[in-house]
């Protein structure tokens, strides 16, 4: 069980702009918790997207896509009120080895 992941980028602490920058430094600091442990993305076999606005769904999807493979894991995607430090995307996952 990982804890979501915001996109703050861990060696300076910045986060970038826009909905696509931010999926993906949410999903690359996934993939850096996952490797930790020796895992990659084939081991996820859940994850949660929370959204500050569902309407970068399609965006955040397409990205998501890039970083999955078939069988893709069970998602759930929401819209939350607010993300911590103003983040557009946080990402949780549960991986199995």
């Amino acid at each position: 069980f990982f804890s979501g992941q915001i996109p703050l980028d861990p060696e300076t602490g910045v986060m970038p702009e826009g909905i696509e920058a931010q999926t993906r430094r949410a999903l690359d600091n996934v993939k850096g918790l996952l490797e930790s442990q020796g895992l990659t993305f084939k081991n996820v076999v859940k994850t949660t997207v929370f959204l500050d606005n569902i309407d970068d769904f399609t965006t955040m999807n397409g990205i998501y896509a890039e970083y999955f493979e078939e069988p893709y894991p069970a998602r759930s995607a929401v819209e939350v009120a607010k993300l911590p430090k103003g983040a557009l995307v946080e990402v949780e996952v549960i991986a199995v080895k």
